[in-house]
């Protein structure tokens, strides 16, 4: 299976299934996995990766962010249970209903909305988001009873199916103090809130609150559900929190050598004018660039891999091409550039990247674009190449 070798990235099977091993050590035998696959897997292919989830690691639960991420995966043949966790318009009950679909409640005036939609003799599947203090989603009351009268409410109405509850922590990948108490105390409004639902005769198949973070540092078996994200794919939820066992980055993004040049001192490097030679140097031009989602922050300040060696940025990343100094490398046209990834002993991750720009490895993984085409590969061997 061919490729344009210009720039690509490579999504390895394997190491989500070492990921996935390791953090469900961490589960009480109680807690079921629940895989977020939204945003194309976080950029890794979600039709390699969500087939592989089901059918080699037996995962039944999937979260995504929408209805047609959630619509997408049924048409690919996946047969497991389907959250949505963001928002879907009442008009689209039908799709949810037709698709047996979970749909995440924003809020009671959301759940009444989508019961008037929903097809006559149909109900909508549903699990209710409760805000206890992210304030995104949510029921959101000053009590757990009112909370409960407005769950109840829900429960009651005719074209609803409500099967769950969730909620979502604000800062379980921190370990200051305050958003210790602070996430112990999201965890015990839900909680309260189940409690108090139990005692109303409200059946709930799923109380869920454990995201990536969660699992590791505040595991329970209250929560039926574990939703693991990032962890999965590799990265930490928070770079400078380390995570209790070796991750492994599934992505790697590569590209290739279009250009070398030797040039004297004094010249200038790329747009603006940012960089100019201070001696003799060598320069390499790499085809990929910020229409590619490599962050324009990494101008004069990234690094790439070539030959196990690194070589800086110089000059600012265009949108389809950057320039590096490979002074001292033996670089040729045609060379493999590693820019997320490990060649020889180095390793750039995409939280290393992202530590550069002051933002997270999810958004950049996330932001690497479609025309990079996805080679999949399971235990070194490439098995499939997504193109977009």
């Amino acid at each position: 299976m061919s490729y344009l070798k210009r720039a690509w990235a490579e999504t390895h099977l394997d190491r989500i299934k070492a990921n996935v091993e390791n953090f469900k050590k961490f589960l009480k035998p109680e807690t079921e996995l629940l895989c977020v696959v939204k945003a194309n897997c976080y950029g890794n292919g979600d039709d390699a990766v969500v087939p592989y989830l089901e059918n080699e690691l037996d995962v039944n639960w999937f979260a995504v962010s929408n209805i047609e991420e959630a619509k997408h995966l049924r048409d690919i043949g996946i047969t497991g249970e389907i959250l949505i966790l963001g928002y879907t318009p009442p008009e689209y009950a039908k799709d949810l209903t037709d698709y047996d679909i979970i749909q995440a409640l924003t809020d009671e005036s959301h759940a009444e909305e989508l019961s008037k939609c929903s097809p006559i003799g149909k109900r909508v599947r549903a699990h209710c988001a409760l805000d206890t203090g992210m304030t995104r989603i949510g029921v959101y009351e000053n009590t757990v009873e009112k909370a409960c009268d407005s769950i109840e409410r829900i429960s009651k109405l005719s074209g609803i199916q409500l099967e769950g509850i969730f909620t979502h922590f604000a800062s379980a990948d921190s370990d200051a103090e305050d958003d210790i108490n602070y996430t112990k105390k999201q965890a015990e409004q839900i909680t309260a809130v189940a409690d108090e639902l139990k005692k109303r005769l409200v059946v709930l198949n799923q109380i869920h609150f454990l995201n990536s973070a969660g699992g590791v540092y505040h595991s329970t078996g209250k929560s039926s559900l574990a939703r693991l994200g990032i962890i999965m794919y590799g990265l930490k939820p928070n770079s400078s929190l380390e995570v209790p066992f070796k991750l492994e980055p599934v992505l790697d993004l590569k590209a290739c050598v279009s250009m070398v040049k030797e040039v004297n001192s004094g010249v200038c490097v790329s747009y603006g004018r940012t960089y100019t030679t201070q001696k003799p140097a060598k320069i390499a031009t790499i085809p990929v660039g910020y229409a590619d989602g490599y962050p324009r922050f990494l101008s004069n300040k990234g690094e790439v891999l070539i030959h196990g060696k690194r070589a800086k940025i110089i000059g600012r990343v265009c949108m389809d091409q950057l320039m590096c100094d490979v002074t001292g490398i033996d670089v040729k046209v045609g060379d493999t550039v590693t820019l997320i990834g490990t060649d020889g002993n180095e390793t750039i991750t995409a939280d290393d990247i992202a530590d550069i720009g002051n933002t997270i490895g999810y958004e950049i993984i996330c932001n690497i674009s479609k025309r990079v085409p996805r080679v999949v590969y399971n235990n070194g061997k490439q098995i499939d190449i997504l193109k977009y």
